[in-house]
């Protein structure tokens, strides 16, 4: 039996990583004095592992696959294969942003002008690539966290990882420029790529993952409809692809069925019932498989 050595991030995508696997049909469960998680599935063994570290272990090979965001891979410089982008963070579902940032009233307004300034952050080796694309030298310091204090006593400017920009606009910090777009990487070690047994598993996983985030915000409905309603209840359905119409046993009535947006379904319904359609069912989707 091939086994296949899964990181999982430790931290802040943690949660929302376990919840994912939850809805894909895994298993896992976390002791908390221990690194590896046990899972419902003998071909895998899991161990939890800090994002930021994370490519670095696949591309040496001590893990076969893990999750990690791009901006870890950048920073670490490791040599993995990216097999699917998986958008999703710990709050919300949009590409993250390591952005420059400064206090309000800096002089600091362009990318120049950080020119010998000091420059606090985690994210070293992508801060000095930046500095090295527009030009300019500076101090980058190494932060262990709390980083958005340090300006403007410890620091002239930060680049730190946002979502929403809220906490940097508490802190009263300004942005300057983005370092980079982030989401978060499902990767593989090339050796285990190349294995077919541990590429079948890698690929069944992200297959299950990105189905699950595709049913996110999205119902399945059900409706009855009499034979003269038919064309205006189908004209108001959305659909992945097209609505489902089956004949029901009375004569004259049909079943249809579609797949749409939960944000629109409020509306939706009230306008299907002035159309014709009745016993309206909706329940929401675990998984939505292309």
């Amino acid at each position: 039996m091939t086994l296949l050595r899964l990181g999982l991030p430790k931290g802040s995508l943690e949660e929302t990583t376990l919840g994912l696997f939850a809805k894909a049909g895994y298993k896992i469960r976390i002791d908390t004095r221990s690194y590896y998680p046990s899972i419902d599935d003998p071909e895998i063994e899991c161990m939890l592992i800090r994002a930021q570290e994370m490519a670095r272990y696949v591309g040496e090979g001590i893990l076969d696959a893990g999750l990690t965001g791009h901006d870890w891979i950048e920073e670490s410089g490791a040599r993995v294969v990216e097999v699917a982008e998986l958008v999703y963070g710990k709050a919300g579902r949009s590409p993250l942003r390591w952005v420059v940032a400064v206090p309000e009233d800096s002089s600091i307004r362009e990318p120049k002008d950080l020119e010998g300034k000091r420059i606090a952050t985690e994210a070293v080796g992508m801060t000095h690539r930046y500095l090295e694309a527009h030009g300019v030298r500076a101090t980058v310091e190494f932060s262990w966290g709390a980083t958005e204090v340090k300006p403007p006593r410890l620091a002239d400017a930060i680049v730190e990882i946002t979502e929403t920009g809220s906490s940097l606009r508490a802190n009263k910090l300004r942005i300057v420029d983005t370092v980079c777009v982030t989401t978060t990487r499902f990767i593989a070690y090339p050796g285990a790529w190349d294995d077919v047994a541990k590429r079948a598993k890698i690929e069944n996983l992200v297959l299950l993952l990105r189905s699950v985030l595709a049913a996110e915000r999205k119902v399945c409905l059900m409706m009855n409809v009499p034979a003269a309603s038919l064309s205006a209840v189908l004209s108001k359905l959305p659909a992945l692809h097209r609505p489902t119409v089956a004949q029901l046993s009375e004569e004259g009535w049909s079943s249809v069925t579609t797949v749409t947006d939960e944000l629109i379904v409020r509306d939706l319904i009230p306008d299907l019932l002035r159309a014709g359609a009745e016993g309206i069912v909706e329940f929401p989707l675990t998984k939505v498989v292309p």
